[in-house]
């Protein structure tokens, strides 16, 4: 059997359908970018990370997730076995951005723009990131286990996911994570959740959110972590206590600018092991999907994924004009 280099794993439902329509110049662009290579078509949910285990098993250099974070998280959870070892170390991971919310990407600056995100699979160059794996509690009540790449977090966050994923995405990111959270807050109150950092000692406080951040961005562009960067081996964790329906409508420039770091109801710390634990039931958002419910573990695996970067070395953005 002949090796594969490079295999493009595509939700065609992701972009309210436009990836599926629009996959003829999607090819066009990755063809031009780099040659010949495979594709499969998710018709699942968690299809994705059974296709990339498929095509790392055949040899795989560089597994593409085309499509929004979700396709993305699971194309991830594909380059690793149940327990969190990685499959194929020397194999990339690529990303070709066609979601609604796209907020892994903008912590490297990248737009969502097509030739841009071809011309990043050319080439060897990779950068080598950081991945977090979360034990949680699956809807049926039943232990689980998922790797992420951005962002995990509890809190009304999970009811957004749950909203936005219900709804049409037709309006694209910003605005149908912004509609997400204004229903989502709607319903929601602080929950007292118990948590321990890095094995300190437990602490409980009212959560509206806890983010623990690989990446910076979560909600169709909340810059939830300012500070966090995917390859520097930790965690960025932020906690909102207190925030209700009337700070997301008043304070929503500071929710996207990030200096809702600022706001005395705002906390930030660095861990690379973050337990939670909460008496009534608390959702959580894994890179923008709606998987479970605490209690939570989520652990980081330090430099544990090549993701394929194009010619030259991406840098976080400093302001919201990289997005």
């Amino acid at each position: 059997m002949a090796q594969l280099r490079t295999v493009l794993v595509v939700n065609p439902k992701s972009a309210n359908g436009a990836t599926g329509r629009h996959f003829a110049q999607i090819a066009r662009a990755v063809r031009a970018a780099i040659g010949d290579f495979e594709h499969e078509f998710t018709t699942a949910p968690l299809e994705a990370t059974a296709l990339t285990r498929r095509a790392l098993a055949r040899g795989a250099q560089c597994v593409v997730a085309v499509g929004g974070d979700g396709t993305t998280n699971e194309v991830v959870n594909g380059f690793f076995d149940e327990q969190g070892r990685p499959l194929a170390q020397a194999a990339a991971l690529g990303i070709v951005p066609r979601g609604t919310g796209g907020d892994f990407r903008k912590a490297f600056g990248w737009s969502a723009d097509l030739a841009q995100a071809a011309a990043r699979l050319k080439g060897e160059a990779c950068r080598i990131i950081d991945v977090g794996r979360i034990r949680f509690v699956d809807a049926r009540g039943a232990p689980a286990a998922r790797l992420f790449v951005n962002i995990a977090s509890a809190g009304v966050s999970g009811l957004v996911d749950f909203e936005v994923n219900r709804a049409s995405k037709v309006l694209g990111g910003k605005v149908s994570f912004a509609l997400g959270t204004l229903k989502a807050m709607l319903r929601y109150r602080d929950v007292p959740v118990r948590a321990t950092f890095d094995g300190g000692p437990v602490e409980t406080f009212p959560a509206t959110v806890v983010a623990v951040a690989n990446g910076q961005f979560f909600g169709g562009g909340m810059w939830i972590a300012p500070g966090a960067r995917p390859d520097d081996g930790t965690f960025d964790v932020t906690i909102w206590s207190g925030y209700g329906l009337g700070d997301f409508v008043t304070r929503g420039k500071a929710i996207y600018d990030g200096s809702h770091v600022r706001f005395p109801n705002t906390r930030t710390l660095k861990a690379r092991r973050v337990t939670l634990e909460a008496d009534a039931p608390v959702l959580l958002d894994v890179d923008g999907e709606q998987l479970g419910q605490l209690p939570a573990t989520i652990e980081l695996l330090p430099g544990a994924l090549r993701l394929k970067v194009g010619e030259a070395e991406p840098t976080a953005p400093s302001s919201q004009a990289a997005l």
